[in-house]
């Protein structure tokens, strides 16, 4: 769910494992650019549906990494809704890729060149107040439109796609990000595999 930790978790996997080998690839750097409609309109877009990345770019720059070519840093803007990629970038393949974001196992292409898979199992509460958190402190967000998006599009999405991604999993995470033990796991799962 959105403010489960899955960035959290996936910093200290990637920190663990050292810049050199490993690189997290975030979906939420994937979403649809509509820069072609008005930054109100953008305002009113629920960007918690599964359509609003752009899961053919995601699983294209996934399969050139993982062919050892580099390709070019897709970022957003999250204050004005739309895409700044910064293609004077590249992003260089590594050994490990962690892919992060809530509908990462959406797309059954991208679910195939996973080799695991984690799903974050956060009492719904507490991803609520994470999220609150973040979005004031970095997106700029007031409280008003925060509650808003949680019961119009956070949590009905959570509920008819994001619940059901645990079928998928290979490993259930719970109580969040912050889990030293978890992350020692799965580094030495993957230094074994390296």
């Amino acid at each position: 769910a959105s403010g489960s930790g899955k960035s959290t978790l996936a910093d200290d996997i990637a920190e663990r494992l050292g810049e050199e080998n490993c690189y997290v690839l975030q979906q939420d750097a994937y979403y649809i650019d509509h820069s072609d409609i008005s930054f109100e309109e953008r305002c009113k877009l629920n960007y918690d549906r599964p359509d609003m990345f752009d899961h053919s770019l995601l699983l294209e720059d996934v399969m050139e990494l993982k062919a050892g070519r580099p390709v070019t840093r897709k970022c957003y803007d999250f204050k004005n809704h739309c895409r700044a990629d910064r293609t004077e970038e590249l992003v260089l393949p590594r050994k490990v890729m962690i892919l992060e974001g809530i509908h990462c196992f959406y797309d059954g292409r991208l679910l195939k060149q996973m080799d695991m898979k984690l799903y974050m199992d956060v009492d719904p509460d507490i991803c609520l107040l994470r999220r609150i958190r973040r979005d004031i402190l970095e997106r700029g967000r007031d409280i008003e439109e925060i509650g808003k998006r949680y019961e119009n599009d956070v949590k009905p999405m959570f509920d008819q796609y994001i619940r059901g991604y645990v079928k998928d999993a290979d490993v259930i995470v719970n109580g969040g990000g912050k889990n030293s033990a978890i992350a020692a796991m799965i580094v030495g799962y993957v230094q074994d595999s390296m």
